[in-house]
């Protein structure tokens, strides 16, 4: 059975989460529930002196406070909670006296009712002995590592730099940012059919399932990690929570079910960030606008403790011909929580500063912008000299410059002005993101009833990534989606490998794709010849069986048979972008086109037009609602989203949606998006490079760049404020 590959089809999930029918994890209905909360630190560095319970005790429907000594036993070294399974040095709250970063959790109160639990935890006195801290990376005691976290280079490029013809030396500031999934991390603890069960909106529940299992001292078969969907993630939710194993160990300990919802204003100071950085941009250009040299130096935040690296040098040499390359990327260490993966969580900051800056160069050399990307277009890998699996970034450009009208655009800043008087700008920026994926266990069975079950390999969270596994079977088998029941993000029913990077519906459609077609080679041999175009629930009835049962290991590109068993033990195991005989990456090319009111310096966004080549177009619906999602996302870093650090008591200031400050409808205009649409089928079968991330990298740039066309200043730091153009 053939379908259009790129059908416009409504969401397999759409309906259950319109009638509120599909349950997240704090939603799930268990008897006898307890429900709890953190008493977060007042300090940012320090230890706990006493702990004065007395008053929370006394609260009607208290059942426990729980502070250090009932934790002490949690097994922290190695680190189970690195970023996307990295060991880290590790520090897992309320297992010591010691207090790393303010808000982390030094009191756990578990109550029959949640009034009951927040009223205690706010009663719980701390007394302290505070140190001397530092909660950004330009404070005094801020402590930079010796050695770069990345370098990579190719040919002489200080060299090169020194003799081109024209050169730009410039520096660009990227805020620390905040996810704020709408829904909140929780944790839900219980024990069902004698195992211990984890209910979290998570995108790595092998991942955090023995993550949890190792911290508690417990056998990894008896703790099952269940997120049946995931209210956002954007890589806050790829790792263990710190509240995740103090409520695991509070429910092992009382021997009742609990559930912790944290606040968001918590989440500020316990979850995952972006964190700040600084980029030093150095690029070299003849005559003709050939990029002759690139010298990229970044600095970005970290905490004392974890191992989240800077990666923010992986893709710039990536997306031009550079004919020489030079970068490296360092930490410094500073008294927070550690920072961590956010939507393109290195490609986003570095394609802000480095598509900009190439736009400096661009006017330097005097070539329009579209002009001088297009003319240092490459095939091959500047780094590895490897050619790109496929790269058609040139199409991006040529396609969305024609959608945008770019020929409107004029050099000379201030130079289109609206009916309004509103200066107007036009910005164009591109992105790219790595071609990964990693391994699957895919059970398919087919019913004569004509149902269908398939339990595989990935988490739902928003993305679509069950109209992806539906996608594939309608496919190849014809299955009628509303009889098909897709069992994912649960330990109990695969193991889960992480959901993140843009690898996952590289990594599922795939598994799917060859799970059907091993289904219809079994039902073919069955029925002792090729299969028909009648439905294959009414084939399998012929043969007089019940059901049809097919399992189907998937390994990607580049790897062996060991990824399975790293799978199942919940160990993080990816490939790419490199590969033994290529490069892989998804590109886009954004145009923005921004109005700048003369008066006050408000900026508004009136239009965006996005092209992207991410391989074979999966579901058109949800594709463009994906970028159109990255889109939003870039306006609210270009113009709105900074985490505002408070140096005197390391906290963040804005913590919460009052004042951390995000795109609301009346910042979004109109977005046009449009697809190249060429399979890659180097990468896998299914021809998927990946959408989610690359939908995001290069928004702001476009954004930026427009705000200069239309006034003629160069804003060096994010978000660009109306102080900035006044």
């Amino acid at each position: 059975m053939t379908q259009e590959r790129t059908a416009d089809r409504p969401r397999v999930d759409a309906y259950e989460k319109v009638l509120g029918r599909a349950l997240y994890a704090a939603d799930q209905p268990i008897t006898g529930l307890l429900h709890a909360m953190t008493v977060p630190a007042t300090i940012a560095k320090g230890r706990i002196e006493a702990i004065d319970a007395t008053v929370a005790q006394k609260v009607p429907g208290v059942v426990r406070v729980f502070t250090y000594e009932d934790f002490s036993q949690i097994e922290t070294t190695p680190a189970a909670r690195g970023a996307y399974g990295q060991p880290g040095k590790g520090h897992q709250p309320m297992t010591s006296p010691v207090v790393r970063h303010r808000g982390e959790a030094v009191a756990l109160v578990v109550a029959e009712t949640l009034e009951a639990a927040i009223e205690a935890a706010e009663a719980v006195k701390v007394r302290y002995a505070s140190e001397p801290f530092s909660a950004r990376m330009e404070d005094e005691l801020a402590s930079p590592e010796a050695e770069p976290d990345r370098q990579l280079s190719s040919g002489d490029a200080q060299a090169a730099f020194a003799a081109a013809n024209h050169r730009i030396d410039v520096e660009y500031l990227h805020p620390q940012q905040h996810h704020n999934p709408i829904e909140l991390i929780s944790t839900t603890a219980a024990f069902e059919d004698g195992e211990l069960r984890i209910y979290e909106g998570t995108q790595a529940a092998s991942a955090f399932a023995g993550g949890l299992a190792g911290m508690m001292g417990m056998d990894p078969t008896r703790l099952r990690g269940v997120s049946p969907y995931t209210g956002g993630g954007f890589g806050q939710k790829n790792g263990i929570q710190e509240q995740s194993v103090l409520v695991a160990s509070a429910a092992a300990l009382l021997r009742r079910p609990i559930k912790l919802v944290m606040p968001r204003g918590q989440l500020f100071h316990t979850a995952s960030y972006r964190p700040r950085s600084r980029h030093r941009i150095r690029l070299g250009a003849d005559e003709q606008g050939r990029l002759l040299a690139g010298l990229y130096e970044t600095v970005q935040q970290n905490s004392r403790y974890d191992g989240f690296a800077c990666d923010h040098g992986a893709n710039p040499p990536r997306m031009y011909g550079y004919r020489t390359w030079q970068g490296s990327d360092r930490i410094v260490r500073v008294d927070t929580q550690t920072p961590g993966h956010q939507r393109a969580p290195h490609e986003h900051p570095s394609s802000y500063a480095t598509e900009c800056a190439l736009d400096e160069l661009a006017e330097a050399v005097g070539l329009d912008p579209v002009e001088f990307r297009l003319a240092n277009d490459t095939q091959n890998d500047p780094i590895t000299g490897k050619p790109f699996s496929s790269r058609h970034l040139a199409g991006c450009l040529t396609r969305g410059a024609e959608m945008f009208d770019w020929k409107r655009r004029r050099r000379e800043p201030g130079a289109l002005v609206a009916d309004n008087g509103d200066l107007i700008g036009l910005g164009v920026a591109c992105g790219s993101y790595k071609g990964s994926m990693t391994a699957a266990v895919t059970t398919l069975r087919l019913f004569a009833s004509g149902r269908c079950e398939i339990a595989t390999s990935g988490h739902e969270m928003g993305q679509g990534i069950r109209s992806v596994i539906a996608a594939e079977l309608i496919e190849i088998l014809g299955v009628d989606p509303a009889k098909l029941d897709i069992r994912i993000g649960d330990t109990g029913h695969a193991p889960q490998h992480i959901t993140a990077g843009s690898w996952g519906t590289g990594s599922v459609a795939p598994a799917a794709r060859s799970a059907a077609m091993k289904m219809r080679e079994e039902l073919s041999a069955l029925t002792g010849a090729p299969l028909s175009e009648e439905p294959v629930h009414v084939q399998l009835a012929r043969t007089r069986r019940l059901s049809l049962e097919v399992t189907v290991n998937t390994i990607p590109l580049g790897k062996d048979g060991q990824v399975i068993e790293q799978l199942r033990r919940g160990i993080p195991s990816t490939t790419g972008p490199e590969y033994p005989e290529f490069m892989a990456f998804s590109w886009i090319a954004h145009f923005a086109e921004v109005h700048v009111e003369t008066s006050t310096g408000r900026v508004r966004v009136k239009r965006v037009v996005s092209v992207v080549d991410c391989g074979r177009v999966m579901n058109r619906r949800t594709a463009e609602s994906q970028v159109r999602g990255g889109v939003v996302w870039g306006i609210g870093a270009a113009l709105r989203e900074a985490g505002e650090t408070d140096p005197r008591f390391g906290g963040v200031l804005n913590n919460d949606l009052a004042e951390y400050v995000v795109p609301v409808n009346a910042d979004i205009g109109t977005i046009d998006v449009d697809f190249i649409g060429e399979p890659d089928f180097k990468l896998n079968m299914s021809g998927v490079k990946g959408l989610g991330e690359v939908a995001m990298v290069g928004a702001a740039a476009a954004v930026v760049n427009a705000v200069y066309n239309a006034t003629g200043r160069r804003i060096r730091h994010l978000p660009i404020r109306i102080e900035d153009l006044l």
